[in-house]
């Protein structure tokens, strides 16, 4: 009887849809990338088993596509035909669109009304596209007693601003299955992404199946463990074949990283030949930048690049292969007799135009094999390759001198477009502020900027579920800044619509994190406020002193901060915390400050606060990105303190940061000094730490002259000594270190 009754339903349900009965409805639809023109109709469209989908031969993998989509989406299948359909159909073409405006490869024209839908495709490219707006709505779309939907009425026209859009995933830090991959190209094409920039080999894993160096796999995707477990994986030829295969049903093309001549040692650790040294040495198991990179005087290490890159473009088949270039220390070819060697047979100046020469070289065999040349800004260094694409990391500058030299560039800044930064440094926000092409390009050069890419480097990702967390929700944030355009002034429109796509993630299996982190603190004079960046928040805060701690309890008003404490505070959502604690200790400032002054800038990428920084009460945290260090990069650190009349002091210290993995290193010494006038000083101490260079791991080394009498004095010195270099025994010997300091505290 129960299965009597959902006939009759159905044959209503069709009944009335041959009839064409209006409906009148309008549901908000949130589609992410936003569509360049995007109406809303009051009639909508009915979904049912008796829908047919009209599609031309030329169009039946589209046609497949879409009929599996509603299969998964409705769990009913309607079938697909080539002869024309009038009503209850969804039409599937490819031609020239009504609006002459939307002319390229990608555009489409979506149209839902009563009797019809519609999706018009300046290619095959933009039909998918606009099947994949219709999917966004499909997913937001009400379903009706399992045998119909009603479809919401809309009409759009639509075309990406930039062709390159991409998100780089690093498998080589850790590694991800075969299901993950496919996971993430799904996604991608949900939200119109078309590249995925696939980091295959590096220092810690090598991830690709070569048939002519076995050891590769065998020995190279496997590392041991600072605990002694053995890590690693990597693909069979029959994945990547597979991978490449479900890529091209979604419209994304694979890009494989192939890195060269550094970040290698797992390749050199495999094929010891391939060295300046020649030397055994392990798979990497920490993370950083290396000293072993292939040896450029050897012709063996381009055989076998060479034979490698073979079976890679085999495998791929994008007209780009990216071969890295980036951090490569120059410590072994200087001290390679075979590279200085082909530094005079080339007349080549310096070591970056060897890493130069090595790069021409291996784009003459890849061009000579139909296929591009991608590597990341250094690359530029010692002469950019005649065809080579720059894939811009350290700021924009390396794509705008690309392009201005008429070379194709990618823009994936560190400011903007690293996702595994934390949320305090880049969140969804900060994203969706980006402007892939710099405001100085000239118009005549910005075709030369083909979009760009976030990059989701795992060196602290370990599984699928840290993966979503950091990708998700701020790659959708450069999705729309690349299909769409930049503007700052939807980004309010922008954040509601990812909220409205956090039920598809979820039944998408998508562990996404937040958008922003959910509180700030603001130090403002002696006090600090903490103030929501989220909806639907409470906040509380705790204060830890030496000898008390609160509990948390309900924020009302600012919390006074001019003094040695710890200032915790978090969201609580639903009577529950939401999102981490963010944790920021204090000390009591310096007082009477007239003003400060550096003998040496810090970088501009570490300002910690600005001149005022190292004296605005707020130490910084073991996350050196945290806002508070101040870096300086291949010098030392000299800050000159005026007060606005004498001051009584017995003692100075300040905090430095110690992480030699990313080049940070304690100071040699800290010297104070003491003035009258500014101009004759003397010195009152100076400090050593007991810290050695080699030390691993992230630390904070505080560093005190205590005066044997108190001193009045008017002006204070304190000079850091950086080491300068990272010291021989380094894996990045050679290069600039960096000097981190944050408050200078007196007493």
């Amino acid at each position: 009887m129960k299965y009597l009754i959902h006939l009759a339903i159905m044959a209503i349900i069709i009944s009335c849809t041959g009839r064409k009965e209006k409906v009148e409805m309008i549901e908000t639809v949130s589609i992410i990338p936003i569509p360049d023109s995007f109406t809303y109709s009051t009639n909508s469209f009915v979904l049912n088993p008796a829908t047919k989908i009209y599609s031309p031969k030329e169009n039946k993998v589209e046609a497949e596509f879409l009929q599996m989509l509603i299969k998964n989406e409705f769990d009913f299948t309607v079938s697909i035909q080539s002869s024309e359909c009038e009503s209850n159909c969804i039409k599937l073409t490819t031609s020239n669109l009504p609006d002459s405006s939307y002319h390229g490869a990608e555009a489409y024209h979506l149209i839902i009304e009563p009797n019809q839908i519609t999706i018009n495709g300046q290619s095959n490219e933009g039909l998918f596209w606009g099947i994949q707006s219709l999917n966004q709505v499909f997913n937001q779309t009400d379903h009706q007693d399992g045998y119909a939907a009603r479809i919401q009425g809309l009409n759009i026209l639509d075309q990406p601003k930039f062709k390159h859009r991409g998100l780089l995933l690093d498998c080589c830090r850790h590694f991800f299955s075969k299901e993950v991959i496919k996971k993430y190209i799904k996604l991608l094409s949900y939200y119109k992404m078309n590249i995925l920039h696939w980091h295959l080999t590096e220092d810690q894993g090598w991830r690709i199946e070569i048939e002519k160096y076995p050891e590769l796999t065998e020995h190279g995707a496997w590392r041991i463990e600072s605990d002694g477990s053995k890590y690693g994986g990597f693909y069979t030829k029959k994945d990547i074949q597979e991978i490449v295969a479900f890529a091209s049903e979604h419209q994304v093309t694979i890009i494989p990283e192939i890195e060269l001549p550094g970040h290698s040692q797992s390749a050199i650790s495999s094929y010891p030949y391939l060295s300046c040294e020649q030397k055994k040495v392990s798979v990497a198991n920490d993370w950083g930048v290396f000293k072993e990179i292939y040896c450029a005087g050897n012709d063996s290490t381009f055989d076998f690049i060479e034979n490698v890159l073979k079976e890679v473009m085999e495998l791929f088949p994008s007209e780009y292969i990216h071969i890295g270039g980036d951090e490569a220390p120059k410590y072994r070819w200087e001290k390679c007799s075979k590279c200085q060697k082909r530094m005079v047979s080339e007349n080549l100046n310096d070591e970056h135009e060897l890493q130069s020469y090595f790069i021409r070289r291996i784009e003459t065999f890849l061009n000579a094999h139909n296929k591009k040349l991608i590597g990341w800004d250094e690359i530029l260094e010692g002469g950019l390759s005649p065809n080579a694409t720059v894939q811009s990391w350290r700021g924009i500058e390396g794509g705008m001198h690309a392009a201005e030299n008429e070379h194709y560039a990618i823009m994936s800044p560190t400011s903007h477009c690293y996702i595994d930064y934390p949320l305090d440094a880049i969140d969804l926000k900060k994203v969706y502020s980006f402007n892939p092409i710099p405001d100085s390009l000239s118009k005549d050069k910005q075709h030369y900027i083909l979009g760009g890419e976030v990059n989701m480097w795992t060196e602290h990702v370990p599984d699928e579920k840290n993966l979503d967390n950091k990708v998700f929700p701020r790659m959708l944030a450069l999705s729309e800044v690349l299909w769409s355009g930049t503007d700052t002034s939807r980004y309010k429109n922008f954040r509601n619509r990812v909220y409205n796509h956090f039920h598809v993630l979820d039944s998408l299996g998508v562990s996404y994190g937040a958008e922003a982190i959910p509180i700030t603190l603001i130090t403002t004079g002696d006090s600090t406020y903490i103030t929501k960046n989220n909806r639907g928040i409470d906040l509380q805060y705790q204060v830890e002193m030496e000898d008390c701690t609160m509990k948390f309890q309900q924020y009302e008003s600012p919390v006074y901060t001019n003094k040695d404490c710890i200032l915790k505070a978090r969201a609580v959502k639903n009577q529950m915390p939401y999102g981490e604690t963010i944790e920021q200790q204090f000390c009591e400032k310096a007082k009477s400050v007239k003003s400060i002054s550096y003998r040496t800038m810090y970088s501009e990428n570490y300002v910690g606060g600005g001149n005022y920084g190292l004296l605005d009460g707020k130490l910084g945290s073991l996350n050196f990105r945290d806002g508070n260090w101040q870096g300086f990069w291949g010098k030392h650190a000299e800050v000159t303190i005026e007060f606005e009349n004498q001051q009584l002091i017995n003692q100075i210290s300040a905090q430095f940061y110690h992480y030699i993995n990313s080049w940070i290193f304690r100071p040699e010494s800290v010297e104070v000094f003491t003035s009258e006038n500014g101009i004759n000083w003397i010195s009152k101490g100076n400090t050593r730490t007991e810290i050695q260079k080699k030390t691993r791991g992230k630390m904070i080394v505080p560093m005190t002259i205590n005066f044997k009498n108190p001193l009045h004095v008017k002006y204070i010195k304190m000079k850091a000594q950086n080491i300068l270099q990272v010291p021989g025994w380094h894996e990045a010997a050679g290069a600039d270190a960096w000097l981190f300091i944050d408050e200078i505290k007196i007493r």
